[in-house]
C-alpha cells in the first residue's frame, strides 16, 4: 500500500517556535506511528497451503474404505506402504502395516481397502499372497518377479461382513466370477490327483480339480471338480467318471492292456468324463454327486446288480490264481475271485484249497428295455443255481496267460462229471469242481514216470552187455572167415571168371549179326513163315469145303 492510499491525519495546531536574533527559528518535526491494521503479504501462503491439506485429507478421508486383518502363516514379499491389494490387476487397497502375532504363530496385515472395495468385507471374501509358484496347475505369478508380491482377492457374496480374514496359502483354482458348475466326486483315494489337476471331456481339457478332503469317518476321499462353461452342460445325471492318470497297464489272465490319455494327464494326473454309449441323461445341477471309478472300464460297466458268493473246492495247487482273477462263464466275465486259502479235511486226512468267488448273476441275463423284468430273489437264484449243479454245472481252473502262468476260473457243463447236489441253504453257497486237462495229463505223465522206474534197467544193462560180448565174438569169427575165403576162395574165383569171360565171348560172336547161325536162323525163320502162309491157306479152303477130306479136290473145270 503505498503512503498516498494511507489515510493523512489532520494537522494539529501550530506551536510558537521561539525567535533567535539571527532569524526566526524552525518549527520542531512530528513523529506520528503508522497505523498496521491489514495483514501482511506472507501470510497468505500458509494460509493457502493449510486450505490445500485441509481439502486432500477430506478427499482421502472420503475416499478411504475400510479397514480389515488378514492373517497369513508368514509375511514374504509383503512389505507395509507398498504392498498392494488388487482384483482383476485393479488396485483395491494398500498395505499398511505388518505385526507378528503374540503367540508368533503367524502374521497380522492390517490392510486399507478403497471406497468402493466395500464390498470385499464380505463374511465368505479370500485372499492369498500371489508370488510366482510351479504346481500341477502350471506356472503362475512370473509378473510379480519384477513388480513384487500382491495380495489377490476374491469378493464373497455373503451379507455379513468381517473385520478380519484368514488368507489362503494356495491361490483358489476357480473364482466366484468363473461360468461354470462344480461337482462332487466320491473315491476310495486320491492317487496321483492335485488341486488343478485337469477334467477333461473326449480329451479336451474342460475343468480342474477344485478342492478335496477326507471323509468325516475317513474310509474315502471327496473332491471338488469344476467344469467350465459351456462344458458343463455335457455333465449328466448318468455321466461316469474316472482316474486318467498315469499309465494304465495291466496283465491279467485276458493278455496285456494298455490305456493312456495326453502326455500331461500322463505326468500330471488327471479325470475324465463321459456318458456310457455316448447317451447323456438329463443336465446335472449344481453340487451333483458321482463316483469316482479308477479306470475307463470299470466306469463304462453295466450296473452288476446284486451278487452271489461262491465256495469251491480244489484238490490241486492254486499257483498262479489270485485275488481279482475272473470268473467267466464260456467267456462271458460274471464275477472276480474274492479270497484263497488252504485247510485240512480232517475226515478226508487231506488238504484242500478253498476258493471264494462273488459272482453276478445279472451279467448273464439279457434286458430288452430297463426295468422291463423284476430283478430275482435270493430264492430264486438259489433255486436256479441247483437246477444248473444238476445239469453238470462245475468249477475248473484253467491257463488265461501262458507267459505269466495266470489262471482263471471257469464255469461250464460237464454232463459226464459226477453227480453232485447243491446245499443252497449254506452260505457261502458250496459248488462242485472237475480237474482242469493240464492236470489230468500231469497225472497220466506221472503214472507213466511211474511205470518207467519199475522197468529193470540195471538187469537190461547186464543182459546187453553180454549180448554185446557174444556179438564180439561173432564179428571176431566171421572177420577170420572172410579172411581165409580171400586166401582160399579168391584164385578159384578168379579162374571161374576168366571162363566166364570167354564164354561170354563166344556167345557175342555167335548172336552177332554177321554170324553163321544167324544166317540160318533168318532162313529157318522165312521157311517157317511160308510154311504158315501154306497152312493159312489150307485151313481156309478146309472151311470153305469140309467135304474135300473125304471126297478129295475135285479138278478144275476148263
Amino acid at each position: 500500500m503505498s503512503e498516498e492510499d494511507q489515510p493523512q491525519e489532520r494537522p494539529a495546531a501550530p506551536t510558537p517556535t521561539p525567535t533567535s536574533a539571527a532569524g526566526p527559528a524552525l518549527p520542531k518535526p512530528r513523529v506520528t506511528r503508522r497505523r498496521e491494521w491489514l495483514p501482511s503479504l506472507i501470510w497468505l501462503i500458509p494460509i493457502v497451503a493449510a486450505l490445500v491439506g485441509i481439502t486432500l485429507v477430506a478427499r482421502i478421508l472420503m475416499e478411504r474404505g475400510p479397514e480389515v486383518v488378514l492373517t497369513f502363516k508368514t509375511a514374504e514379499g509383503l512389505e507395509a506402504g507398498k504392498t498392494a491389494v488388487k482384483y482383476k490387476d485393479v488396485q483395491i487397497g494398500l498395505v499398511t502395516h505388518l505385526r507378528l502375532a503374540r503367540d508368533r504363530s503367524h502374521v497380522r496385515v492390517l490392510v486399507q481397502f478403497n471406497k468402493d472395495a466395500e464390498g470385499f468385507t464380505a463374511s465368505d471374501s479370500r485372499f492369498w499372497v500371489v508370488r510366482p509358484r510351479l504346481d500341477t496347475s502350471g506356472i503362475s505369478g512370473l509378473n510379480t518377479l519384477l513388480s513384487g508380491a500382491y495380495i489377490g482377492a476374491d469378493a464373497g457374496v455373503s451379507k455379513e461382513t468381517a473385520g478380519e480374514f484368514t488368507g489362503l496359502e494356495t491361490p483358489p483354482i476357480v473364482t466366484r466370477d468363473d461360468s461354470g458348475k462344480q461337482f462332487l466326486l466320491r473315491a476310495n483315494d486320491v492317487g496321483s490327483l492335485d488341486v488343478g489337476s485337469p477334467v477333461y471331456y473326449r480329451r479336451v481339457k474342460v475343468g480342474q480339480v477344485a478342492a478335496y478332503e477326507l471323509d468325516g469317518d475317513g474310509r474315502g476321499v471327496t473332491m471338488r471338480v469344476f467344469v467350465n462353461a459351456p462344458y458343463d452342460k455335457f455333465v449328466g445325471m448318468n455321466t461316469r467318471f474316472w482316474q486318467a492318470s498315469g499309465i494304465d497297464a495291466q496283465l491279467s489272465a485276458s493278455g496285456f492292456t494298455l490305456r493312456t490319455q495326453s502326455l500331461a494327464t500322463i505326468l500330471l494326473g488327471g479325470i475324465a468324463f463321459q456318458a456310457p454309449e455316448g447317451v447323456m441323461g438329463p443336465v446335472a445341477k449344481e453340487n451333483a454327486s458321482f463316483t469316482l471309478a479308477q479306470d475307463e472300464a470299470t466306469a463304462m460297466k453295466e450296473p452288476d446288480g446284486p451278487s452271489q458268493t461262491l465256495l469251491m473246492y480244489f484238490n490241486q495247487s492254486l499257483r498262479g490264481l489270485a485275488p481279482g482273477a475272473p470268473v467267466d462263464f464260456r467267456g462271458v466275465v460274471i464275477g472276480e475271485v474274492k479270497s484263497i486259502g488252504v485247510e485240512f479235511d480232517r475226515a478226508e486226512r487231506e488238504f484242500r484249497m478253498p476258493v471264494l468267488v462273488q459272482v453276478y448273476p445279472d451279467r448273464l441275463r439279457r434286458r430288452e428295455t430297463a426295468g422291463a423284468e423284476q430283478p430275482e430273489t435270493r430264492a430264486t437264484q438259489q433255486e436256479r443255481l441247483r437246477f444248473l449243479a444238476e445239469k453238470g454245472l462245475r468249477a475248473q481252473l484253467r491257463n488265461g496267460n501262458l507267459l505269466t502262468g495266470q489262471v482263471y476260473v471257469a464255469l461250464d457243463f460237464f454232463p459226464k462229471a459226477p453227480g453232485a447236489k447243491v446245499d443252497v441253504t449254506k452260505n457261502p453257497i458250496e459248488l462242485a469242481t472237475v480237474p482242469n486237462s493240464l492236470d489230468e495229463i500231469q497225472s497220466q505223465v506221472q503214472e507213466i514216470a511211474t511205470k518207467l522206474n519199475k522197468v529193470p534197467y540195471e538187469q537190461i544193462a547186464t543182459d546187453l552187455r553180454t549180448t554185446l560180448a557174444t556179438l564180439n565174438k561173432t564179428l571176431t569169427a566171421a572177420e577170420q572167415t572172410v579172411n581165409r575165403i580171400n586166401s582160399d576162395v579168391t584164385p578159384e574165383l578168379a579162374a571161374a571168371m576168366k571162363d566166364v569171360r570167354k564164354t561170354v565171348n563166344t556167345a557175342e560172336r555167335t548172336l552177332a549179326d554177321d554170324s553163321p547161325l544167324q544166317q540160318d536162323m533168318r532162313q529157318t525163320l522165312q521157311e517157317l513163315t511160308r510154311a504158315a502162309g501154306s497152312v493159312r491157306v489150307l485151313t481156309d479152303y478146309l472151311e470153305r469145303h469140309p467135304e474135300s477130306l473125304l471126297r478129295g479136290k475135285p479138278d478144275d473145270k476148263k
